[in-house]
């Protein structure tokens, strides 16, 4: 091939991979129109591969629309929502599909009891999110300490605070991922590395207790404390029905109420450097020694794993700019890490690569 021919071919590849970037943001679109219409529920409800014919009959969308759903749902089987199969004779050009959900695809089917991230859809693909994201130029041109607030004039907390519907929003979605780490967290011999022997726990910004109220049912001989902010306590209807569960009302800037363990699930991502060292030492404060049977567990992402596929990595590197783009602040890697925990007057850590993007990290005194 000629320098020119090379030079055309370099062109149009680079054409195609500038086009999937400008339109990456139909991904999210069109699965936030899934979860709209219900398709995932409607297919989950069916129990079986359902045909394409009576998933439209099912919908609730104008009769006009109907022709475009076999493009809709050829998309979400591109981007990994939805497997099809074709039934009928091998022969027969007219082979009916039919559409069942993917593991991806059953964790937006909106049940209330079963694990899913329903909620996340309607809030990262939201209005609120988009238009933080879409101020990022704006934000690197002036001092707002996050593009949350050149869209909006405050800081996420403060939005969350004056508008209740997201901030039920944003609870939700923390619930449902706190029942997804749980499951994964306390399944196989793992629980029994972390937890085997720990006498109290308490739960940094625990918020309804999810958490803890796992923990506390799969060691019922454990103490477990929840602390929030008193306004998140405060909104906690009638708390956990589990003994061994308690709520605290506090300010882990201020005061960790003492235990055996502390646990840190995503909360550190969303302070910067200076934060999570005095969280970290408030933690130090609230535990005993190692030889007694103190440390800290952190629940958060650990970027640049190599333990990590391409589709962890890229979820890793979409969250950090996330956390860019809500709060200033970032994910981070092990040095990064490390750093924090020698300034904060650790001795000693351990990671554990066990819960899909996000890493167990038990640190010591």
């Amino acid at each position: 091939m000629g320098e020119i021919g090379k030079l055309c071919n370099e062109g149009v590849q680079a054409e195609a991979q500038t086009w999937n970037h400008i339109l990456n943001y139909i991904d999210s679109a069109t699965l936030k129109c899934a979860v709209e219409i219900g398709i995932p529920d409607i297919i989950h409800n069916h129990g079986k591969p359902m045909s394409l014919s009576h998933l439209i009959s099912a919908l609730p969308i104008h009769p006009s629309k109907a022709p475009y759903i076999h493009r809709l749902t050829h998309f979400l089987v591109h981007t990994g929502l939805l497997l099809v199969t074709k039934h009928g004779r091998d022969d027969d050009d007219e082979q009916e599909e039919y559409y069942s959900l993917t593991p991806a695809g059953r964790l937006v089917v909106g049940d209330d009891e079963s694990v899913n991230l329903r909620a996340f859809v309607h809030l990262c693909i939201g209005y609120v999110y988009q238009k933080s994201c879409n101020s990022l130029g704006d934000w690197f041109k002036n001092d707002d300490p996050s593009p949350f607030c050149t869209a909006h004039g405050q800081k996420i907390w403060d939005f969350f605070s004056h508008d209740s519907g997201y901030s039920e929003l944003f609870n939700e979605a923390m619930t449902k991922d706190s029942q997804l780490i749980v499951e994964a967290l306390l399944s196989g011999e793992a629980s029994k590395d972390v937890f085997d022997g720990v006498t109290s726990l308490v739960d940094v910004g625990g918020g309804k207790g999810g958490v803890a109220s796992a923990i506390a049912k799969c060691f019922p001989a454990m103490k477990c404390t929840v602390l929030d902010l008193p306004h998140v306590i405060g909104c906690v209807n009638a708390g956990s029905s589990i003994e061994n569960v308690e709520f605290v009302g506090g300010d882990m800037f201020e005061s960790i109420p003492t235990a055996n363990v502390v646990l840190l699930k995503w909360i550190m991502h969303n302070w910067n450097d200076e934060e999570c060292v005095k969280i970290l030492k408030k933690c130090k404060e609230a535990i005993p020694s190692r030889e007694l049977g103190g440390k800290v567990i952190i629940i958060d992402m650990v970027m640049e794993d190599p333990k990590q596929d391409a589709c962890g990595s890229k979820a890793q590197i979409y969250m950090d700019m996330l956390m860019m783009v809500l709060l200033g602040s970032k994910e981070r890697n092990k040095k990064q890490w490390e750093k924090l925990f020698w300034e904060a007057g650790f001795s000693d850590y351990k990671i554990s690569s066990t819960l899909g993007i996000r890493s167990l990290i038990q640190l010591f005194p």
